[in-house]
């Protein structure tokens, strides 16, 4: 199992973003719009000068209404995955062929009161599946148990022979690894960034 930290809660603490990238696996963006979400991500261009020294692969998370404005704006960061909502579009398909189109991997996320039946028919064209623990928009939200949705897209992925990636986000935590046991890769936010980067990492990656 694979670390992505979000700095969602630190955007402009530079220091701390530099010191997340030396300890995690992956980079966890999380770009908000406010139309599709309540909350908002900086300007792009802050956002850049802000994580200018990450140099791990980078994981892109789009929360967002115009998904191809947000996609043509991230592509150029080089991201290793840029992951959108099905619940953002009824254009799905279209959006997963233009993200390829990039040469960028491609990873659909689901709310946790989305039902795996809307995500069946495209988890053999993506790279990625990024099951949402919490409501998509606001850090520090408490875990709400998924484990059925990992169990079943485990099963699923074996049958299949597909090899997407199950991501778990949302309120992940030493308490709560347990329950995400069949994910590939979790994301963690505010358990990392509340306190000392090094040492919450150290606790999680024990867990791992």
């Amino acid at each position: 199992m694979k670390l992505a930290t979000s700095f969602l809660m630190i955007q402009e603490d530079k220091e701390k973003i530099k010191e997340i990238n030396e300890y995690t696996d992956y980079m966890h963006y999380d770009i908000m719009d406010g139309i599709f979400t309540e909350n908002k991500t900086i300007a792009y261009d802050k956002l850049l000068e802000n994580t200018k020294t990450i140099n791990k692969p980078k994981d892109v998370h789009l929360m967002v209404s115009d998904i191809k404005k947000y996609v043509d704006l991230y592509s150029q960061i080089n991201p290793l995955y840029l992951t959108f909502h099905i619940e953002a579009t009824d254009n799905v398909l279209e959006t997963i062929n233009y993200i390829k189109s990039k040469n960028i991997k491609v990873g659909l996320a689901i709310n946790p009161k989305t039902a795996l039946n809307d995500l069946i028919n495209y988890l053999d064209k993506i790279d990625l599946v990024l099951v949402m623990s919490v409501k998509a928009g606001a850090g520090g939200q408490k875990f709400i148990d998924i484990s059925d949705k990992l169990s079943f897209l485990t099963t699923y992925r074996k049958e299949n022979n597909l090899d997407y990636m199950i991501e778990v986000d949302g309120g992940i935590n030493p308490s709560v690894i347990d329950k995400v046991k069949n994910a590939d890769i979790i994301v963690v936010g505010s358990y990392i960034t509340n306190g000392d980067i090094k040492e919450q990492i150290t606790k999680i990656r024990r867990c791992l």
